[in-house]
């Protein structure tokens, strides 16, 4: 029921209790009536302010009816909110853990391979939603796919973008540790704008240049910071960087391909991962990670293939939740959320390392999510003030976002 049935009801019940009263006393012999003692007028004047009385009590009742509503209804968004945000650290933070754990295995250095089986796990949760959808449509909602070459073959091209910066990321992350990952991919913000001018001939305002500036102070004091304490790896540090550039090519080439899959995201990670698990077949051959199969002693182990996919199934999840979290907040309390997320993850892995780490290294890392934050802040407000430009720019913050988290980690 609704709260304007519930003010109407309250009203309607509260009008025909008065005029039950009313009928009562116009019934009523009472010589106090009808000797004199009061006049006709009178009694109209008095039943005018009962009748005003009883209409306030009425309203004043539907208020405190609606006042307590709409308190319920903040106290349920407020704990909807809090528990999709959570949901969103707990998979993302756990993801890159796994991940971690997953690449930085000592018997099988096969880091294109762990990656392979992930886009296979998304493909198969892919058909698994699929279906589940069509059995139980009113709580899953998934689009229907159909696997179609020439819709595969227009993806392609940001198909092996998206093989670039998942694999790169990953090995980052292999090279680098969860610590530093932050730092060693925090350039795709830098990319972005030096792209978006490249490729699209956009223009960005100072202030979001300045953002860039606070960030790539930050990444060189990073590792700077890094190299003094002896455990910076500058391969890891140059796959970080081949990751954040494609992560912008990616954002780009995403805006592309969208409109031949009607706008769906689901559609499109669906033809990304089939064309990813095609692609990576030749290079697990070419970078001799097939002998490193065939040595690994824990293939046949049921707790190996139960984490690879797990973290397949975290990698899917990913894309789920940064979606719910937009959907339930918006585009720029998600960055936000995301930034706070990494400054989280950071202290995690310090802490679980048990690494002890210089206040300038520290200060690297709040120059870069400051700067990240104040990117997406100084973004938004260049959107509200261009309204025309909103949902180009939108999108693109969207998927850089959403990119930035699912799978590539």
């Amino acid at each position: 029921m609704t709260a304007l049935t519930k003010q109407q009801s309250f009203l309607a019940f509260s009008y025909s209790q008065f005029a039950g009263l009313e009928r009562r006393i116009s019934s009523c012999k009472c010589p106090s009536f009808y000797s004199g003692s009061f006049s006709s007028s009178a009694l109209m004047n008095m039943t005018q302010l009962k009748r005003s009385s009883i209409l306030r009590m009425a309203l004043s009742g539907s208020e405190m009816m609606d006042r307590d509503e709409s308190r319920e209804a903040f106290v349920f968004r407020a704990v909807r909110i809090a528990a999709v945000v959570a949901l969103y650290w707990f998979i993302s933070i756990t993801m890159v853990f796994l991940n971690n754990h997953l690449l930085d295995n000592k018997d099988l250095d096969a880091p294109l391979f762990v990656t392979f089986y992930q886009c296979v796990v998304t493909v198969a949760l892919c058909w698994l939603m699929q279906l589940l959808s069509k059995m139980c449509p009113r709580l899953i909602d998934f689009p229907s796919v159909r696997f179609d070459v020439k819709l595969s073959r227009e993806v392609l091209p940001l198909s092996i973008v998206f093989i670039g910066m998942i694999t790169f990321n990953n090995l980052c992350l292999k090279h680098l540790g969860v610590a530093f990952y932050t730092i060693g991919r925090s350039l795709s913000t830098v990319f972005n704008v030096l792209l978006s001018y490249i490729i699209l001939k956009q223009t960005t305002s100072f202030g979001a240049l300045a953002c860039c500036g606070i960030i790539l102070g930050g990444f060189w004091l990073g590792v700077d910071q890094e190299g003094i304490t002896g455990s910076l790896s500058w391969t890891g540090i140059f796959f970080g960087v081949l990751a954040s550039a494609c992560v912008s090519l990616n954002a780009i080439y995403t805006k592309k391909v969208m409109p031949a899959l009607d706008g769906n995201i689901w559609k499109l990670s669906y033809y990304n991962n089939i064309n990813a698990c095609v692609l990576f077949l030749p290079l697990i051959l070419v970078f001799g990670e097939l002998s490193q199969l065939i040595k690994f002693s824990r293939l046949t182990d049921i707790s190996f293939w139960g984490m690879m996919t797990l973290g397949g199934v975290f990698g899917f999840a990913i894309g789920y939740v940064t979606g719910l979290q937009i959907k339930y907040t918006s585009p720029l309390t998600h960055n936000v959320s995301g930034t706070a997320k990494a400054c989280a993850q950071t202290v995690i892995a310090v802490v679980y390392n048990s690494s002890t780490k210089t206040l300038l290294w520290w200060t690297s890392n709040m120059m870069v999510l400051g700067g990240s934050s104040a990117y997406t802040w100084v973004k938004s407000l260049e959107m509200k003030r261009s309204p025309n430009t909103v949902p180009q720019d939108s999108a693109k913050e969207k998927l850089l976002s959403g990119d930035k988290e699912n799978q590539a980690v």
